[in-house]
């Protein structure tokens, strides 16, 4: 009895052992894995950083890395074109844009959900049915709103259109559904306005939804290109995406130039973008699953 008491203490131990053999071996391979996924997302990144740092004379060299790595591309960048400026508007471009659209999100996700009105569905579905119309095919009627308005190259035609969003609204709804209706019918019994209860309990309990759309927003109009391209026509209103672009020519000095100011352009999005993550995954998911 003893002798196979011990067999099976003996084999219960070499499987113990296999099985955590077989789970380090698993984790090391999906840490292979994931190594590998990243180099290949971040290879244009990295990429981009790696020629902004190259001589204009080593731009056509079969070699990645370069052995004189040099920062007067970036240092050009910033005396030939007005960069600075450049970021200063794309900064107050999304920054107002950014704002507006989560005031407006947040307001109008509330009227939709916990204020009682006729047609209240039907005006949900024609917000959302909005999300199905490719912004180009609206950019030509937009750009003859704003010219006709005389607000051509200022601040006010770079934001009017994107002053609200329909996936804001439909984001705060969703984590508003997750709220039960008890909680606004006890704040107006004792006494609170829809704007008390908004910024007292709708909002500090929403602030991942609010991370994810003020990340959302703000990249998108960081990024914005076809839109400044059209409305602005000076330095003086001009987002960096547009200046980056006017740095390119056919010699490989401009080339280099027009690299480093991507990267220069880069930086702040994914700044925002490894802080935020977190908060932006909780924000998209809230309201996604009920329990």
């Amino acid at each position: 009895m003893q002798v196979s008491s011990n067999i099976k203490e003996i084999n219960a131990k070499q499987k113990e052992k296999s099985i955590k053999r077989s789970l380090k071996k698993t984790e090391l391979l999906r840490l292979i894995l994931n190594i590998i996924v990243v180099f290949f997302v971040l290879f244009p990144i990295i990429y981009a950083f790696v020629m902004s740092v190259k001589p204009s004379q080593e731009l056509y060299d079969k070699t990645f890395f370069t052995a004189n790595p040099t920062i007067n591309n970036y240092k050009d960048v910033f005396k030939i074109a007005p960069i600075e400026g450049y970021i200063i508007n794309s900064l107050i471009v999304s920054v107002i844009i950014t704002l507006f659209q989560m005031v407006t999100a947040i307001l109008s996700a509330f009227a939709l959900h916990f204020l009682n009105f006729k047609k209240k569905g039907i005006l949900f579905a024609i917000i959302m049915a909005t999300t199905m119309i490719p912004g180009e095919t609206t950019i030509i009627s937009n750009f003859l709103m704003i010219s006709g308005w005389g607000f051509t190259d200022s601040f006010f035609g770079l934001v009017a259109p994107y002053l609200t969003s329909a996936m804001g609204i439909f984001l705060f709804r969703q984590a508003f559904k997750s709220f039960p209706m008890e909680i606004y019918e006890a704040s107006k019994i004792d006494g609170a306005s829809d704007l008390g209860f908004i910024f007292r309990i709708l909002i500090p309990l929403s602030k991942p939804t609010i991370g994810a759309l003020a990340v959302q927003s703000f990249l998108g109009a960081w990024n914005m290109y076809m839109w400044p391209l059209l409305i602005t026509g000076s330095d003086r209103y001009r987002t960096v995406q547009i200046g980056i672009s006017m740095l390119n020519s056919a010699d490989s000095q401009s080339m280099l130039l027009m690299i480093a100011g991507v990267v220069v352009c880069m930086i702040p999005s994914l700044i925002i973008f490894m802080f935020a993550q977190k908060n932006m995954v909780k924000g998209l998911t809230t309201g996604a699953i009920k329990g």
